[in-house]
């Protein structure tokens, strides 16, 4: 959760210890992924950029750019230059724009994510492009696990806004950062006031995993089976959107231009 992926991330903390994993998924986490996912220059980008300055050996970097299954361009050059090269392709190819936020998501996490864990993009990939109150629905009929690694962790605290965490730090301070962080992604933004949590979205699991799970970890159940893909097709001008392959590209809403005065 650094903005773009690639450059100094391959190192930083790509190949690192958990303290560096974990710490650079929490600050992305307490900048809310919302204002850092597609955004090249943030303040974990600017950290890891730091901790590379240490690596003393040379490095090389050839960034590849890819659209489906074809290469949109090659860059290389030095750690920095060539990240940034590919980082201002990937703004032009990875970046669906929408005129307006949707009121319902239908997201087709492909079996390639065998794992919430990493089927939690086809969420946080779209979430910008959904407006408040709105839903997305993690279609993956394949799906039946959680994580094999961190799933005892994510069972145990759940999915829930930032705020949930931030506002209970006591009881949840021992469990490891990059899990908290995973969890506020998958299920977006919120808030936590006076013991009563409210995100900002609902978002709804549609998988093998059951519906008691999906309670147990605060998320929707719908039985993948009564899903008719055929309902959520060619209705975007209805506020409904379907995504045949959740979690490639990101969505955002165009920003309107402020009128001169």
């Amino acid at each position: 959760m650094v903005g773009f992926s690639g450059g100094a991330k391959y190192l930083f903390p790509g190949i690192s210890g958990p303290e560096m994993i974990n710490v650079t998924h929490w600050l992305g986490a307490l900048l809310t992924i919302r204002k850092i996912i597609g955004v090249k220059e943030t303040a974990v980008r600017a950290m890891i950029d730091a901790a590379a300055e240490f690596v003393k050996t040379p490095v090389t970097l050839a960034s590849l750019v890819v659209v489906g299954d074809g290469l949109a361009g090659v860059f290389v050059g030095s750690l920095k230059e060539a990240w940034n090269a590919a980082a201002d392709l990937s703004s032009k190819r990875h970046i669906t724009w929408v005129e307006k936020p949707f009121k319902k998501v239908l997201a087709f996490a492909p079996p390639m994510y065998d794992e919430l864990w990493t089927a939690g993009k086809a969420m946080y990939k779209t979430e910008p492009a959904v407006e408040d109150g709105g839903e997305i629905i993690i279609y993956a009929p394949h799906l039946d696990k959680i994580s094999d690694v961190h799933g005892k962790y994510i069972y145990e605290i759940g999915y829930h806004p930032l705020a949930y965490f931030l506002n209970q730090w006591e009881k949840f301070k021992t469990i490891p950062l990059g899990v908290l962080a995973h969890s506020t992604h998958v299920r977006g933004g919120g808030t936590f006031e006076n013991g009563v949590e409210k995100a900002r979205i609902r978002v709804t699991l549609a998988s093998k995993i059951s519906e008691a799970d999906c309670k147990k970890l605060s998320l929707g159940y719908l039985d993948p089976k009564t899903i008719n893909v055929a309902d959520y097709q060619g209705k975007e001008a209805e506020g409904t959107l379907y995504l045949a392959k959740a979690g490639e590209m990101l969505y955002r809403v165009k920003e309107k231009e402020t009128p001169k005065p």
